[in-house]
């Protein structure tokens, strides 16, 4: 089984995959381990701040990961926010069969009033060295972007408005 679990930034993807990796024992792939990687060693010469670019360069990549754990019949949890929407059709019926997606967005309102702990939480599973750049303004802003594109793809997505509980049952 692959897990997939995306995102706007700050929205737990991380947080929520320890959980997953905690109770089913299940590796997982941070996509941003995969990106830094390549930007630190070179191997591109796209910077952190390239979202769009990031997709189009790390999704070839991790969809071939996935097809590959399938075929050797292993277990994967992905998080990160470089999976596109439209990302089923890059997967034949065999592959999808062995592929759930998860979409967390928060709702404006849920923001507005945690903000506080949305930011405290940002580092619980890996330290954010700078992390000033967050705002109010861009959590809402992204989380209202996912929302839209995750309609407009009709993906599944988990939306948190009255308090933060994400159970997946696999």
């Amino acid at each position: 089984m692959i897990i997939l679990i995306t995102g706007a930034s700050h929205t737990g993807k991380t947080v929520l995959a320890q959980k997953l990796l905690e109770k089913y024992k299940y590796p997982y792939l941070s996509i941003d381990h995969l990106k830094m990687g390549l930007i630190r060693s070179g191997y591109t010469k796209l910077t952190p701040e390239d979202d769009d670019k990031l997709t189009e360069y790390l999704w070839p990549i991790v969809r071939e990961m996935i097809k590959t754990a399938i075929e050797n019949k292993q277990n994967l949890i992905i998080e990160g926010c470089y999976i596109p929407f439209d990302w089923e059709k890059d997967f034949a019926k065999e592959y999808l069969d062995n592929i759930r997606y998860y979409c967390l967005v928060m709702s404006e309102n849920y923001i507005r009033n945690y903000f506080g702990n949305i930011k405290s939480y940002a580092s619980a599973v890996e330290s954010r060295i700078d992390d000033e750049w967050c705002t109010m303004g861009s959590v809402l802003e992204d989380n209202a972007q996912f929302l839209e594109l995750a309609k407009k793809y009709n993906v599944n997505y988990v939306f948190i408005d009255d308090k933060y509980e994400i159970e997946i049952d696999l």
